[in-house]
């Protein structure tokens, strides 16, 4: 059956040129994620290392769809991919109107989706970002519901969610690639109160040094994070393998394709013999969500899981000849109680890995940069936004 004519200008407009994308960072980890898509370069024919740039609130890179498809499926440690649709400048709503209905909506979306606008303006004489929204809105929803388009997956409404930033009266319109943010795995069943996100227990893991070979201790494991993000990196399993994403929903979007990528990057999945990965903590709901996390995961092979203080935890029993990595996320702030309470517990937790994890590689939450000098080891502060606070990340060796 041959292509129809809206199909071709999808190959040709959408398929074949490259674009313009944005990858989205958390506040410190823009260079951990430069290091993850240069690392990215040599499976990406189509994306020469020159064409990555960074740029305010992440990186800019220039490929082709394929790649966006590819980096949102491998890539650990950002928040999400956006790609560029049009820049212009306007400095009224007749102006603005006229750019948004200049793009061919059609070969970006489908018909059956539901619309959501990020607006934010600054400087600029159309600062009325529900304004701007509504506006836009209306166009685009008239452009791909009438005449010849991409009706979508039957049955399914997708949600697409468009950006439009202002500044100067300088438009920039970009459309949401990955849906809901990176760090969700599609693995967690339960989670506890306040868990660390995945992209930050990449980078604490990937600022420690963790490889595949390496013993794992997760003592405060909650509800799994450090756990389950090192498993899946020691059993190769791209991050984004078990989530669905927007882009699945575009005209460009190849089924086919990406199904076959997903089944060579399962031909690569590997089983690890004995277990590296040691998770416990002594709260029973945070034990039972981190059972239900594995199990769901099938990554019992990978993880075990006891109910442990860590204050009574020796590595010897553990790992006796081998170091590795510590990681812990501490309860802290309303979890913990008073400051003081706070700053002794830090200072208890810095005595027990001083007497038995000497030579481990560690990583720890820390709520404030002044409980470094309680925990009495050397370490390097990475400053890290989580849960709506500036907090940080201790990273050394013990």
């Amino acid at each position: 059956m041959k292509p129809s004519s809206y199909e071709k200008r999808v190959k040709r407009r959408i398929i074949g040129r490259d674009h313009s994308f944005f990858v989205s960072c958390s506040p410190g980890l823009k260079q951990v994620c430069l290091n993850e898509m240069q690392g990215q370069t040599s499976n990406l024919s189509s994306f020469p290392e020159d064409n990555i740039s960074v740029i305010q609130g992440g990186i800019e890179f220039i490929g082709k769809l394929n790649s966006c498809v590819l980096l949102n499926l491998n890539l650990r440690s950002p928040s999400k991919i956006l790609m560029r649709i049009s820049s212009f400048k306007a400095d009224s709503f007749k102006k603005l109107e006229k750019k948004i209905n200049a793009i061919d909506w059609i070969l970006y979306l489908p018909k059956n989706c539901h619309l959501k606008f990020n607006v934010t303006a600054r400087k600029s004489r159309l600062y009325h970002s529900d304004a701007i929204a509504q506006r836009c809105e209306k166009i685009i929803l008239d452009q791909i519901r009438s005449g010849s388009g991409f009706d979508g997956i039957p049955g399914k409404i997708s949600t697409q969610t468009i950006y439009v930033r202002v500044e100067d009266d300088n438009f920039t319109v970009s459309l949401d690639s990955t849906g809901e943010l990176l760090f969700k795995r599609g693995l967690k069943q339960k989670v506890t109160q306040a868990p660390l996100r995945e992209n930050l227990a990449f980078a604490m893991l990937f600022w420690a040094g963790f490889s595949k070979e390496d013993i794992l201790i997760d003592p405060m494991c909650g509800s799994g994070t450090f756990s389950l993000e090192a498993a899946m990196i020691q059993s190769s399993i791209p991050p984004g393998f078990f989530r669905s994403f927007a882009f699945e929903n575009w005209p460009g979007f190849s089924p086919k394709a990406y199904s076959h990528t997903k089944k060579q990057a399962q031909k690569n999945f590997t089983h690890c013999s004995a277990k590296q990965i040691f998770a416990s903590d002594i709260d029973e709901m945070a034990l039972t969500a981190m059972e239900q996390n594995v199990s769901h995961s099938r990554l019992n092979h990978v993880i075990d899981v006891s109910k442990t203080d860590f204050f009574t935890l020796l590595p010897s029993m553990i790992s006796p000849e081998k170091k590795g990595v510590i990681m812990l996320n501490p309860p802290y702030g309303k979890r913990l109680g008073e400051k003081s309470d706070t700053r002794s517990f830090y200072r208890e937790i810095g005595k027990k890995l001083t007497a038995d994890f000497k030579g481990w590689r560690f990583g720890i939450i820390l709520p404030s940069g002044e409980y470094k000098s309680s925990l009495g080891l050397k370490l390097e502060l990475k400053p890290i936004y989580h849960g709506g606070l500036d907090i940080f990340a201790g990273i050394g060796i013990i």
